[in-house]
């Protein structure tokens, strides 16, 4: 197969990747405001795209990391092939479909490291991947920070609910939180887009380097930057409310304080990543927060079997994703053929994904009535006053 042609495929399905994050990655943002009433969920995603699309020209760091730090460089630069990053990409894309069909909000960026580690060890051997990276930039974070956004999510809603207090006729007293989670929401947007637009930044790049169109070291193209912000705004405006439904609903009942403490705690986390370079899995800081605000109002209750199959998928997603990407990697490397058959294969087995989803479709549509309920409960209403003993005697006269 011509080198150029592999090189365009594997930027081609980079997109498509960036594609499912976008998709993928929506309710780490946007769950919380819609499962609250504070934004209705086609306005909530369309605001969403577009701070994901801005987001993604604010940072670099994050992409220079995936580009020339999982992957060591050798004697002739960086060891990785296109068509070992083309077989890494679809490990992770199957991955994501799979779980985004479960409603589970695994990662895409550990998605996206696994395909690829596990293409690099069938295709160069296990020394061409720095574990050493792997482990301090994208395992260690991914272990401390849930518990750490867990932490400070868990402080700022007692903090919510200590400086406010339950007014007379408003059923939940805080309201006034649902105006500042569009606010929050859209600052955890703008975070999501500095983050994970860059690790597809970071593996286009890596491609061109791998296939000698670009030098060594150097960070992302700005036609790279303009690509993957798009293609990660599109997939944002898609929805993926599988998992928006699970994290608005499934883990906690959430109310706007809450909800507002959870998303102002997920952007802090993710921005501070985002300038260390550190590829941070935001779903796993999005989860975290929306655990730790559940834990911190008083009366709610966290579905720990719910977060326990999450858990679970965010353990086997590097593996998991890892043998995929190790998979096609070896049928990769039987030349031109193992690529049609990495195609074909890949193909046939996103479409019976999607048509499995057609059992059971959801969408922004069938999700308004669980939506609604949640938005009445923190609806601010006037209740009716109780006559005092002056109107009852006018009433009597």
């Amino acid at each position: 197969m011509d080198f150029t042609l592999i090189v365009a495929l594997v930027i081609a399905l980079a997109l498509i990747f960036d594609f499912t994050n976008g998709f993928h990655d929506t309710a780490n943002a946007m769950a919380t405001p819609i499962a609250t009433g504070a934004m209705k969920p086609k306005v909530a995603v369309g605001i969403a795209a577009v701070l994901n699309l801005v987001g993604a020209f604010l940072s670099t760091e994050v992409a220079k990391t995936v580009s020339g730090g999982i992957i060591k460089e050798g004697e002739g630069g960086i060891q990785i092939t296109p068509e070992l990053i083309f077989a890494g990409l679809i490990g992770a894309i199957v991955w994501n479909l799979i779980t985004w069909l479960r409603g589970l909000p695994s990662s895409s960026s550990h998605a996206l490291f696994g395909g690829l580690i596990g293409a690099t060890v069938i295709g160069v051997g296990a020394q061409a991947v720095a574990f050493d990276v792997v482990v301090a930039k994208v395992i260690l974070p991914a272990l401390i920070a849930p518990i750490t956004v867990g932490i400070v999510a868990f402080i700022a809603t007692r903090i919510a609910y200590a400086i406010t207090r339950r007014d007379v006729g408003k059923p939940d007293g805080r309201g006034g939180f649902r105006y500042a989670q569009i606010f929050s929401s859209s600052l955890v947007a703008l975070s999501h887009g500095t983050n994970d637009a860059q690790k597809t930044m970071g593996v286009i790049t890596l491609t061109l380097i791998a296939g000698g169109y670009q030098a060594v070291g150097t960070g992302p193209q700005f036609w790279v930057i303009a690509c993957c912000a798009l293609a990660i705004a599109i997939g944002t405006y898609t929805g993926g409310w599988r998992i928006i439904l699970t994290m608005g609903r499934g883990l906690t009942e959430i109310k706007p304080a809450q909800g507002f403490a959870a998303e102002t705690s997920t952007a802090a986390t993710i921005l501070a990543s985002s300038h260390l370079g550190f590829a941070l899995s935001t779903t796993q800081v999005a989860s975290g927060s929306v655990i730790g605000s559940g834990l911190g109002r008083r009366g709610s209750t966290v579905r720990w079997g719910m977060a326990g199959q999450i858990a679970l998928g965010w353990l086997l997603t590097l593996p998991a994703s890892a043998i995929m990407g190790a998979f096609a990697a070896g049928l990769a490397l039987l030349g031109p053929i193992g690529i049609v058959l990495d195609v074909v294969i890949g193909t046939i087995v996103v479409y019976v994904l999607f048509r499995w989803s057609k059992r059971d479709r959801i969408s922004h549509d069938n999700m308004l009535h669980d939506i609604d309920d949640a938005g009445h409960v923190v609806k601010i209403k006037k209740t009716p006053r109780k006559p005092s003993r002056k109107d009852r005697q006018k009433v009597a006269l």
